[in-house]
């Protein structure tokens, strides 16, 4: 499936497909419709399908301030998971972080969800801590880190610096 997907900036007359994607009621337009304003947020859709008729089937949010980039929020559509859109999606964050030459990346997950920390380990984050009932449900959040050599702009693999 991996093959049909392209990443592309999300625009305006994406937000309310954005806003449909899984959970939901959990993205409203009108902060999607923030984020497109903000000069330091990046924010891409992955659409699969013919160019024609590609569907928005996933989207990831970020802000880039000073020499670094958070990832915000990271999703994919509920009949499309498992087919390597987040896995697109993260690694046009982690491109775009290198070739703006931020120092490194960092996102919260979900201590339960054991799919994406294994995707976000496999592409070189590490965990640095856990936020306690950090998320509305009280569940704990992982930190995560992906770093880059200053000099060459490589991903500087690193053990978990905490326990999960």
């Amino acid at each position: 499936m991996r093959s049909n997907i392209r990443i592309d900036e999300m625009t305006e007359s994406d937000v309310p497909a954005v806003a449909a994607i899984d959970p939901p009621g959990d993205q409203k337009e009108g902060p999607l419709r923030d984020e497109l304003g903000r000069s330091w947020s990046r924010t891409w859709v992955a659409r699969a399908g013919p160019e024609e008729a590609a569907e928005i089937v996933g989207f990831l949010s970020a802000w880039h301030v000073a020499d670094e980039l958070h990832v915000l929020n990271v999703t994919t559509r509920v009949d499309r998971r498992r087919r390597g859109i987040g896995r697109a999606l993260m690694e046009t964050a982690v491109a775009y972080g290198r070739s703006k030459r931020v120092k490194h990346v960092l996102l919260e997950a979900r201590r339960s969800n054991h799919g994406a920390l294994a995707l976000y380990r496999s592409l070189g984050f590490f965990a640095t801590g856990v936020r306690d009932r950090y998320y509305p449900d009280d569940e704990d959040a992982v930190e995560m880190v992906l770093l880059f050599d200053p000099n060459t702009g490589d991903v500087m693999r690193r053990e978990d610096e905490t326990k999960l």
